[in-house]
């Protein structure tokens, strides 16, 4: 399987992070979305989006970054990362749509005024998106940090592919200036999963 991907995409991070927890090699290749690479026609023709990642697996193209994470979990021998059991599974999708329509658009908000736009040469964060954004922000933190309280994980007491979904866009919670101060509970979680060594493996820049 090759999956082509860009080191600076907490999206394409989590199928990275996924085939290092599960044992899963796969083949990866650089897509310079920065330099235009995922507008060719080679590359619109495997990911009509233009987008990172994408997963090849022989004639098969998959995008979506968590659809692929769910393709590698069931490619790879039963484990507690994708529990073979129906509510297990159904709570792991739950995290992953929040993670997609809920988390995920919160933090782009401030990795976009705080990362991006420097590096693009946009011009400084501006003061009303960011504060626009804060509200969705803190709501999102809250029920995620409210979850964690009480448990180690976010779904069962091991690891699974929710928290593998959900723990990428925390990668840029430093430099995207994240308002997390108060969330401890998070902080709890996101330390642990940092200590693993397929988080160090997939960081940008090893």
């Amino acid at each position: 399987m090759k999956l082509y991907y860009h080191p600076a995409s907490p999206f394409a991070r989590k199928p990275r992070l996924a085939a290092a927890l599960l044992g899963i090699e796969l083949e990866t290749e650089k897509v310079d979305l920065f330099a235009g690479a995922g507008q060719t026609p080679e590359y619109l023709k495997l990911n009509p989006q233009g987008k990172v990642p994408t997963l090849v697996d022989g004639d098969f193209s998959l995008w979506e970054s968590n659809a692929i994470v769910q393709y590698l979990g069931s490619k790879a021998p039963v484990s507690p990362l994708w529990p073979d059991d129906a509510q297990s599974r159904a709570d792991i999708l739950r995290w992953q749509f929040w993670e997609s329509t809920s988390w995920a658009p919160a933090c782009v908000v401030y990795v976009y005024e705080n990362v991006l736009k420097p590096i693009l040469g946009r011009g400084d964060p501006d003061p009303e998106e960011l504060q626009k954004g804060e509200e969705k922000f803190h709501r999102c933190a809250k029920v995620l940090n409210d979850h964690l309280a009480s448990r180690p994980w976010l779904v069962g007491d091991s690891m699974t592919l929710a928290d593998v979904s959900v723990a990428p866009a925390l990668m840029y919670a430093e430099s995207g200036k994240y308002p997390l101060e108060g969330y401890d509970h998070i902080g709890v979680w996101f330390d642990k999963i940092q200590q693993l060594p397929a988080w160090a493996s997939t960081d940008p820049s090893a």
